[in-house]
C-alpha cells in the first residue's frame, strides 16, 4: 500500500458524513489524501453495520438532576436575580418566553422544579438545567471546537518550537487549554475551553465519553477484526477494546473503518490495528461525545452553541 495519508469519511448510519478536510467529499481508503472525487475501486465489504454496543458512540440523553426525597427544598433567593431574566441573559429567549418554560415545569433550580415567577437565584451559585439540559449561566467561560490539523502538536506552546495549538486561537481574549490530546499525526476534533470542571470530567475515565474516529489502514479487514477489536486486544500497557466497529471502504490494499471507544490511553487507536496487523495510515477523530467535527475545515475553529454545550455539560454530569 502506498505510504501516503488515507482519505475518508465518517459515514455515520447510512447518511453522507461530514467533511472532515475542508476539500469536498474525502477520497476513497485507497488512495491518498482527500480528492472530492468518488472512487471507482472495489467496494467489498464496504458500508457494513455497527458491530459492538448498540448504544456506544451515540449522544447520551441529558442527565435530569436526581429529584430531592422528601418535601421539595426552598431555592429562593429573597437578594438574588429573577429566574426568568437569568434565563433571558443566558440566551434561552425573551423574559415572556423564559417565563412560559418556568410555568411550564421545565426548569430546575438546584434539582428542584421550579413553576413560580416569584422565585429569584443567586446566579453565580445556582445550577439550572431547562428540558434536562444545564444552562452556562458564567459568560466568561467559552469551549472551542478545534480541527487539528496533521502536524500539529496538542500544546498550547510547544519549547522545540513545532507548530502548536495556539495560533488558531490567538485572537481569543480567554486563556484556554485543550481538553485531550491528538497526536501530531492525527487529525481531526479537539476542544479548547476556560472550564476547568468540564475539562476535569469529559478527560475523567469515569464519565466516559465516546469519541469517534476514522481509521484508514492498510490492507484489507478481515471479518474477525471485528471481534478482535471488540473483546480486546492485549497491549504492553494491558487490554484495550473497542466500544462499537464499522467497516465503511475496503479495496485489497487498504480499508477504512470507524471506530467508537471511550478509553483515552496514548496512542490506543494506532497500538490496537498495528497489534492485529492493519498499520494506519490516517486517522481523524470526528466526534466527541455529543459534538461533531462537522465540515469544520483544518485549522478551523468555532464556539459550541448553547444547546451543544449544555448538552455536553449534561453528558458529564454537570
Amino acid at each position: 500500500m502506498s505510504s501516503a495519508r488515507e482519505g475518508g469519511r465518517p459515514a455515520a448510519r447510512g447518511q453522507r458524513s461530514e467533511n472532515t478536510s475542508g476539500t469536498g467529499r474525502p477520497g476513497h481508503a485507497g488512495g491518498g489524501r482527500p480528492t472530492g472525487q468518488r472512487s471507482s475501486a472495489p467496494r467489498s465489504g464496504a458500508g457494513r453495520g455497527w458491530a459492538g454496543d448498540p448504544q456506544a458512540g451515540k449522544s447520551k440523553p441529558p442527565r435530569r438532576p436526581a429529584a430531592p426525597k422528601g418535601p421539595q427544598r426552598d431555592v429562593h433567593v429573597a437578594d438574588g436575580v429573577r429566574l426568568q431574566k437569568v434565563l433571558a441573559t443566558a440566551g434561552l429567549g425573551s423574559r415572556r418566553a423564559c417565563e412560559d418554560l418556568i410555568s411550564a415545569g421545565r426548569v430546575e433550580v438546584d434539582g428542584v422544579v421550579v413553576r413560580e415567577l416569584g422565585v429569584r437565584v443567586d446566579p453565580d451559585k445556582a445550577v439550572i438545567h431547562v428540558d434536562g439540559m444545564r444552562v452556562q449561566l458564567d459568560q466568561s467561560l467559552v469551549t472551542i471546537a478545534l480541527n487539528k490539523p496533521l502536524g500539529v502538536v496538542s500544546t498550547m506552546h510547544d519549547p522545540e518550537g513545532r507548530p502548536a495549538l495556539t495560533q488558531f486561537v490567538a485572537t481569543r481574549p480567554e486563556r484556554l487549554f485543550h481538553v485531550g490530546r491528538l497526536d501530531a499525526d492525527s487529525e481531526g476534533l479537539l476542544l479548547l475551553t476556560n472550564d476547568g470542571e468540564l475539562a476535569n470530567r469529559l478527560s475523567h475515565p469515569k464519565y466516559e465519553v465516546s469519541k469517534t474516529y476514522l481509521v484508514s489502514v492498510e490492507g484489507r479487514v478481515a471479518g474477525n477484526v471485528a471481534n478482535k477489536l471488540l473483546h480486546g486486544i492485549e497491549l504492553e500497557d494491558g487490554v484495550a477494546k473497542v466500544d462499537r466497529y464499522r467497516v465503511v471502504d475496503t479495496t485489497p490494499q487498504a480499508s477504512m473503518v470507524e471506530v467508537v471507544l471511550h478509553e483515552g490511553r496514548h496512542r490506543i487507536v494506532r497500538r490496537m490495528f498495528e497489534e492485529i496487523g492493519h498499520p494506519v495510515t490516517r486517522l481523524v477523530r470526528t466526534r466527541i461525545g455529543s459534538i461533531h467535527l462537522g465540515n469544520l475545515r483544518p485549522g478551523a475553529t468555532r464556539v459550541l452553541g448553547r444547546t451543544e454545550l449544555g448538552t455536553l455539560m449534561s453528558e458529564v454530569g454537570l
